[in-house]
């Protein structure tokens, strides 16, 4: 079994103010910082060290090499990573003093993926090979067709959610991972047990994870449906949280955990994560996870 990311890279500006700011309202900022981010690249990072061996598939533009080698420095197969001409992928972010954020995204050469190149990346992969989708990318829906002819497992964060995720059918997901604005955008639902019964309703033979910010999160399959908390630590940056809790709960089927195991173990990561500034370099080691007194 082989893993593919096929998603974002992304340069993350992240700016630290008092508070986020509202519309009409100038702020001076307290500090601005680079970090490496992107929701595919945050998680491929997140699988890498979570000890599995990860492909990541996408596109850097200018200035992006430092992306390139992020990946390689944790562990992430980069052989379908290639270079453009024009801008990076990237996010301006705000991160107020209790550690929440708001984050602008442009696309960059996030949004350059050809067909020639989706197909070019899938003929290395096959059948039960797991593929992991975000919505920062172009061309989604053509992937998730081509990778489903394949027999791929496709899990999809459908994040940011907009109108080009309509394009994409939906029934051909093995697992959703959303949040509750997410579940809500999806499903028109908002308590939590009212998404999950309409996700099932819909796409009865998916698995979802519906993260709840301080209620925890919440996995449904055919088993039934396992509840996990928070653990509590003070905030420093949320801004790879729902990254790091992806890639760790992934790892946890891989390495064959059952569900309430791994949702323990990708609560812990998420947690881990928070309490430390930037995207991918907040993400623990899985030692790190495992030695946790959490």
């Amino acid at each position: 079994m082989k893993v593919l990311n096929f998603g974002s890279l992304n340069l993350d500006y992240v700016y630290q103010v008092e508070s986020i700011l509202i519309p009409g309202e100038t702020q001076a900022s307290r500090d601005r910082q680079t970090f490496c981010g992107g929701k595919g690249l945050n998680q491929s990072i997140a699988l890498a060290k979570a000890e599995i061996p990860v492909y990541h598939a996408g596109m850097i533009g200018d200035g992006g090499e430092i992306l390139l080698e992020i990946c390689k420095e944790n562990g992430v197969n980069t052989e379908f990573i290639r270079k453009i001409t024009g801008p990076c992928g990237h996010t301006v972010i705000q991160v107020d003093k209790d550690g929440q954020n708001c984050i602008l995204l442009y696309g960059g050469a996030n949004r350059s993926i050809t067909r020639e190149f989706v197909d070019e990346v899938l003929s290395a992969f096959g059948k039960d090979d797991i593929i992991l989708l975000q919505n920062e990318i172009n061309e989604l829906d053509y992937i998730v067709d081509r990778a489903y002819e394949k027999g791929m497992m496709i899990i999809l964060n459908p994040s940011p959610y907009d109108d080009k995720l309509k394009a994409c059918d939906m029934s051909k997901v093995s697992m959703f991972l959303v949040n509750e604005i997410e579940g809500y955008q999806i499903t028109g639902e908002r308590k939590p047990e009212r998404i999950l019964a309409a996700v099932k309703e819909k796409y009865p033979s998916a698995k979802i994870v519906l993260t709840l910010g301080g209620d925890g999160s919440v996995y449904q399959d055919e088993t039934g449906i396992y509840h996990q908390g928070i653990f509590k630590v003070k905030a420093v940056d949320t801004t790879a949280a729902g990254d790091t809790f992806t890639g760790y709960f992934i790892s946890s089927i891989i390495d064959g955990m059952s569900v309430k195991e791994g949702l323990e173990m990708a609560a812990k990561a998420s947690a881990i994560a928070v309490s430390r500034p930037g995207a991918t370099a907040s993400i623990p080691i899985k030692q790190e996870v495992l030695d946790s007194r959490l």
